[in-house]
């Protein structure tokens, strides 16, 4: 038995050690046999900034308000350039299953209001022609865009290798061992990209965020019926030992 929380150095550093790739793969191939998420086809939106308002009104709500509030949103409003000349109250009144409506109202009439000073109209296809690095550098620049909204969108809307962390996979990332738990979700990120293969990138994010949300819960995680405590590569749940690889 190897006890590997101590490899990882003080959160402080300005380096950090990767997890054992295999212990990483491991796992990944042990939840994509209990979830399933497979790449699609084609699953990459026309029109990325439909996947950026949405990613903008998953902010602190489950999937059930977010679509919610988009399809009202986009019920009430046929096009991008209405939501821009909308009302702020117009749009937080539809947006409002979503919560913090008048937030997140802001943040989209100022998105689009930036989107339409750039690029002549409502639409973030002309990304597509953009370099990764000035894609990144724009879409940061918008109102509410952090880390995971960003790999968001370049996952799933452009195409683009990136891996979204959200509470669920920095939970998980933590309980396993593969990051100090007091990595940030940026962090976490960069250390899972750098250790998952990209074709993984998007199918092991899904598994994780099934993981969470059906056992490894914040609260009352269960341990017991979780196929890693089974194969002892857990550190949470094997007392912080998992098996020689």
């Amino acid at each position: 038995m190897t006890t590997l929380a101590k490899k990882y150095p003080s959160p402080s550093s300005n380096n950090f050690d990767l997890p054992d790739q295999q212990w990483v793969l491991s796992v990944i191939e042990i939840l994509a046999g209990l979830w399933g998420h497979l790449r699609p086809a084609k699953k990459i939106r026309e029109e990325p900034l439909d996947g950026l308002i949405l990613t903008i009104l998953s902010q602190n709500t489950n999937d059930k308000n977010r679509d919610q509030a988009y399809k009202l949103l986009k019920s009430r409003f046929s096009q991008w350039s209405d939501v821009l000349k909308a009302t702020h109250d117009e749009i937080a009144a539809a947006i409002r299953p979503a919560g913090l409506s008048n937030i997140k109202a802001s943040r989209i009439k100022e998105t689009l209001k930036i989107i339409a000073n750039r690029f002549g109209n409502c639409s973030l296809k002309q990304l597509r022609k953009m370099k990764k690095e000035d894609i990144i550098e724009f879409l940061s620049s918008l109102p509410g865009v952090g880390p995971k909204t960003l790999a968001c969108v370049l996952l799933f809307d452009l195409g683009i290798p990136a891996f979204p962390v959200d509470t669920h996979v920095s939970r998980i990332c933590k309980r396993i061992g593969w990051v100090h738990p007091q990595r940030s979700p940026r962090e976490i990120q960069e250390i899972m990209e750098l250790t998952v293969p990209e074709n993984l990138y998007w199918s092991a994010h899904l598994d994780l965020i099934s993981h969470g949300r059906n056992i490894c819960m914040a609260r009352k995680p269960k341990c017991e019926v979780c196929p890693l405590n089974e194969h002892n590569l857990c550190l949470f749940a094997s007392g912080g030992k998992v098996n020689d690889r």
